[in-house]
């Protein structure tokens, strides 16, 4: 149910290197922005990989690995780079997140090209709608129903009387789809 895509909460533009990047340039941009991970772009600023902080560390830790020696962005990446669309819907972005331990995702549009960023920081502004935001929305999924809505944090109460007591938990489910919905307190009978 949820209404919110990637692209409503997203940043638009990311500072993002080329693979022929170097080491220093890429600590440097790092730095400036404060972030700990950087999108690797081709000519056609399509997502190839991802230079994060750790795939610096092997520099410092001067392990036998490639990483140590290597000296540009295309040497240094994470590939492929792991990316979201921007139509996508907030849960499939947190999904990813959280699948593969990442807290920024790389947005592209349908052609692949880098569009911005998402942070976990990013997929929880859902949860700043107003208590009467959603309040409204949950009420007009019921509003033949006759049951009444509560809403106090983010915690939906659902109060009354239902005709069929069996459609009440696929019922629930549609109200914790409900943007900003942070619980449903079910008191329905």
């Amino acid at each position: 149910m949820s209404r919110w895509n990637v692209a409503d909460v997203m940043t638009f533009g990311a500072v993002s290197v080329t693979p022929d990047t170097p080491f220093k340039a890429i600590v440097d941009l790092l730095e400036a922005h404060g972030v700990n991970a950087v999108p690797v772009v081709d000519a056609a600023d399509r997502v190839v990989g991802v230079v994060s902080s750790a795939d610096l560390l092997p520099r410092i830790e001067h392990a036998g690995s490639g990483k140590a020696h290597a000296t540009v962005a295309g040497e240094l990446m994470s590939a492929p780079a792991i990316t979201v669309a921007g139509t996508a819907p907030l849960p499939t972005a947190a999904r990813i997140m959280e699948s593969a331990g990442l807290r920024r995702l790389p947005v592209v549009d349908g052609a692949g090209r880098l569009v911005g960023l998402v942070t976990r920081r990013d997929l929880l502004k859902v949860f700043l709608r107003s208590d009467e935001e959603i309040r409204r929305e949950v009420a007009g999924l019921c509003s033949r129903s006759g049951v009444e809505v509560e809403v106090a944090d983010g915690v939906v109460t659902l109060l009354g009387a239902v005709r069929r007591e069996a459609a009440i938990p696929s019922f629930v489910r549609r109200v914790e789809r409900v943007d900003g919905v942070v619980d449903v307190v079910s008191l329905l009978g």
